[in-house]
């Protein structure tokens, strides 16, 4: 990945944050168009006062409320985009990218591409040289997948120097039924976020490298128990390391009220909540 280069410009994604009470934080994304408009609760910001601004700054509304603009992360990209089931959180796919030790030019498969999110991050971490097999049976998630990914890449293009790589192969088919397909695939590492992944492993085991990870995303511990126990009556070639569930925990620190004519500070802790999307 490039660096960031030069202000903004027109069709590349920009982040605005604006305070609210209690000291939290409304993030609005959206893809700057000349004749378009910024619309957030504090009023209104044309676009095309904000193409031309370096990120960093701080522009004003028409109703007085103060946006810092930037250029969106990876993660707040994956948190704010449109999607349709629901997405693993980055938190939970970064220690998923930590325990498959992807390295750049992994060939990588990925079953149930959902809104695209763990196709991104992988597309990432393969880098050019790596590829990106990304299976999902639903039409709408399949296509709902691509044109995330289609329009980070994009957008990336316009406000960095290099090109994001177009690493990435959405595939509308059933992981169960491509076999045939993955007889001519090598695979350093596999990641099943699906509602039977049990089904998807006498296909892809063939494919994988001896000792490579296959990563596996559920929700719930009945769902591990069903997948350990169907590993051990197909007396399927795996080997089940660790089973994790990633925690995150958000900070708040304020300044508390003088006491005693001396001033203090006030720690807080938040919920462990992942706030769903601005629009």
């Amino acid at each position: 990945a490039g660096r960031r280069s030069g202000p903004f410009r027109a069709g590349e994604l920009v982040l605005a944050e604006v305070r609210r009470k209690h000291n939290t934080t409304l993030k609005l994304l959206c893809r700057l168009a000349v004749e378009a408009v910024l619309t957030s609760p504090g009023g209104v910001l044309p676009h095309r006062d904000i193409i031309g601004q370096l990120p960093g700054q701080v522009l004003g509304t028409s109703g007085g409320a103060r946006l810092l603009l930037r250029r969106p992360s990876l993660d707040e990209y994956v948190l704010l985009m449109p999607r349709g089931p629901t997405i693993a959180y980055p938190k939970d796919i970064s220690a998923i990218l930590m325990m498959m030790d992807v390295h750049p030019g992994d060939t990588v498969l990925e079953t149930g591409s959902g809104s695209g999110a763990v196709s991104l991050f992988l597309s990432r971490a393969v880098g050019p040289k790596g590829r990106v097999l990304s299976y999902e049976i639903r039409d709408d998630h399949h296509s709902l997948a691509k044109k995330n990914y289609r329009h980070w890449r994009s957008a990336w293009e316009i406000g960095h120097r290099d090109k994001w790589p177009d690493n990435v192969e959405f595939i509308l088919k059933d992981i169960s039924t491509a076999a045939a397909d993955m007889k001519s695939v090598t695979l350093d590492a596999v990641v099943l976020d699906m509602l039977n992944p049990q089904c998807a492993l006498p296909v892809v085991y063939p494919s994988l490298k001896q000792g490579g990870v296959c990563a596996v995303y559920l929700a719930n511990i009945t769902q591990v128990i069903d997948l350990l126990d169907t590993i051990r009556s197909c007396k399927l070639p795996f080997l089940c390391e660790r089973i994790i569930e990633v925690t995150h925990r958000s900070w708040s620190v304020l300044p508390a009220k003088p006491k005693h004519c001396k001033s203090s500070q006030m720690v807080e802790t938040q919920e462990n909540i992942e706030e769903p999307p601005q629009n």
